[in-house]
């Protein structure tokens, strides 16, 4: 694994699979301040890379992805470092976001408050079967916020609000049944069910799913209108990539060859 700063370590494979993993924020991969920006500047860098066919984000070890911001650091703010604090995990949310190609989030073991919301800002969340999904904020004197607001797109204003106001844990088979994560891995089977998604997303053009991406993020934020209107342009601007001329024909051909 290379090191792109202390706390962001890369791992690239042939395929142009690349695997980001947050390093040096102990065991439950907590995000104080150094360790938003240090996994901010790496997902920045990464988005460059045209060559990135997905790219998985990991924690160091088995115990969470990311536990949650650092509640040592948040105990000492006061209003204006609280809002800085916070805008920091929400350029590192929104660096996730914005990644061009897909994102998956690993997440074993715990995936807590600011954890959960960036794993919220990824594609696809495969969880470990003992996986445990909470908003603990409001049990420590704070609301959930920045893209806890993606929560009510991704399961539903009921269960949402359930996450956010009672702090209640989920386990992974719930979270599966209310489309917080996409896939539950069996027991020790992690690494497989990440590979699993993988496997699917490389089986697509390359340049079409980065457009999917993109109108993805623009039909959250647009009208129904704008949204359908949009995805002409970016239909007709497919054909500049020669995606869909060589994987059309290729599929006339083996049609003619049956």
């Amino acid at each position: 694994m290379d090191m792109f700063n202390p706390y962001c370590g890369v791992e690239r494979d042939a395929r142009g699979v690349v695997r980001l993993t947050i390093c040096n924020a102990g065991s439950l991969n907590i995000l104080g301040t150094a360790v938003i920006n240090g996994v901010r500047e790496g997902l920045e860098h990464l988005a460059r890379d045209a060559g990135i066919r997905a790219l998985v984000i990991a924690g160091s070890g088995d115990k969470s992805m990311i536990g949650g911001a650092d509640i040592k650091e948040m105990a000492t703010l006061d209003q204006k470092s609280a809002e800085t604090f916070i805008t920091g995990l929400r350029d590192l949310c929104e660096a996730a976001r914005a990644f061009p190609a897909p994102t998956i989030a690993r997440l074993p073991g715990w995936c807590l408050g600011g954890g959960l919301e960036f794993a919220a800002a990824c594609d696809f969340r495969v969880a470990a079967a003992d996986a445990k999904f909470s908003m603990p904020e409001v049990k420590v004197g704070i609301p959930s916020v920045i893209h806890a607001a993606l929560l009510p797109r991704l399961i539903g204003w009921g269960r949402a609000r359930w996450l956010v106001m009672t702090a209640a844990t989920v386990d992974a088979p719930t979270a599966l049944a209310w489309g917080l994560v996409d896939v539950v891995a069996a027991d020790g089977g992690l690494d497989a069910a990440v590979e699993g998604v993988i496997d699917m997303l490389l089986d697509c053009a390359p340049q079409a799913l980065r457009a999917q991406k993109a109108l993805l993020k623009q039909w959250e934020e647009l009208p129904l209108k704008e949204s359908v209107d949009l995805s002409i342009g970016v239909f007709g601007q497919s054909y500049l990539t020669g995606e869909p001329q060589q994987l059309m024909q290729d599929f006339v051909n083996r049609k003619k060859k049956a």
